[in-house]
């Protein structure tokens, strides 16, 4: 290709959305630079229609069934070429120069190998969305949370992280990787379908010795909880399931199963808490989370001998016990 950059929208029955959110990012979008490309995960709507009708400027590619985020992204890059890529939402408003700003910087620094932009709420502009904010990060526990997002705590955006800095994991709501790394660090896990994948996937590019970091000049606005709202008992199947297979995964053999330990006392407790509040649809998401990883986590037979889980903050004990509910915050009480 002779665009060194494909920003791939992933779809299933998005008519919506597209029809919402894809008139920015093609205005926004430097054609010299990327084209636009819809990967259809075998959507039944309209949504194939619209794209022929209103966006002749978009590729597509078309996939025969919803093979779900992670595996209908890594069919989808297995059949394009491009130097870097782009995984947008569909549910994502991109603004002036947000693709340019973060290829001048991957172009500039060739030890990073993913980047994000700042990511802003669409309902809320002045705020941070909750999926990756200015950059994500690990507490010692596996814990996600961002530079202005500490679990349900959203800070308002001031400028305060706008600063370039190295993170843990980028987030899947707009993450630009290089391709081929992409595809030699395995791309995205189709074992997890959905939901913390990207952390996975950003976890093994820095055991292969890359950076993964936030460039918030670039800013994106993002709907967010289009797929599964929070309380939805298959998202909390999702993200406690998939939280114990990033761990069993990438962390090595002398501290794995310590940490998991750990965790599922955690998930205990939390699962203690859905009962007690007669949530019964959850508190079973739990246990069956717990009952699928141990089916599926022998399949991941080797692991790496470095362990860049951070030793502290615990982020359940700094948020809930000693009211720290800001990034900054945090990093001063370190």
């Amino acid at each position: 290709m002779d665009k060194p950059v494909a920003v791939i929208i992933l779809n299933w029955n998005g008519e919506k959305m597209l029809s919402r959110f894809l008139p920015e990012v093609v205005k926004t979008t430097d054609p010299g630079i990327a084209d636009i490309i819809v990967a259809d995960n075998g959507s039944t709507d309209c949504s194939l229609q619209l794209l022929a009708r209103d966006f002749p400027e978009v590729k597509t590619v078309r996939l025969e069934q919803n093979y779900g985020f992670a595996e209908g992204y890594n069919r989808a890059i297995a059949m394009t070429r491009y130097r870097y890529t782009v995984l947008l939402n569909s549910d994502v408003a991109t603004t002036s120069g947000w693709l340019n700003t973060l290829y001048e910087y991957m172009e500039t620094h060739p030890a990073t190998g993913a980047v994000q932009p700042k990511i802003r709420a669409v309902e809320q502009p002045d705020c941070f969305e909750y999926a990756g904010a200015s950059g994500g990060f690990l507490d010692c526990n596996g814990y996600p949370y961002c530079r202005g997002r500490i679990f349900d705590t959203i800070e308002t955006d001031k400028g305060q992280y706008d600063d370039v800095a190295e993170i843990f994991w980028a987030s899947g709501a707009a993450l630009m990787v290089r391709t081929e790394l992409y595809q030699q660090a395995g791309g995205l896990d189709a074992d997890f379908f959905a939901h913390m994948e990207e952390i996975d996937l950003c976890w093994r590019i820095k055991l292969a010795g890359y950076k993964i970091e936030v460039v918030p000049q670039s800013v994106v606005h993002h709907l967010g909880g289009g797929t599964l709202p929070a309380s939805n008992p298959r998202k909390t199947y999702l993200n406690f399931r998939n939280n114990l297979l990033l761990l069993h995964k990438n962390l090595p053999d002398s501290c794995r199963r310590r940490r998991l330990f750990i965790r599922r006392l955690y998930d205990t407790a939390a699962w203690g808490k859905f009962v007690a509040s007669l949530d019964f649809k959850n508190a079973s998401a739990v246990l069956r989370a717990h009952r699928d990883f141990r089916k599926m986590a022998h399949a991941y037979k080797t692991h790496p001998a470095v362990n860049l889980l951070p030793s502290r903050p615990n982020i359940l004990f700094s948020y809930f016990l000693r009211r720290i509910t800001t990034y900054s915050s945090l990093s001063r009480s370190k």
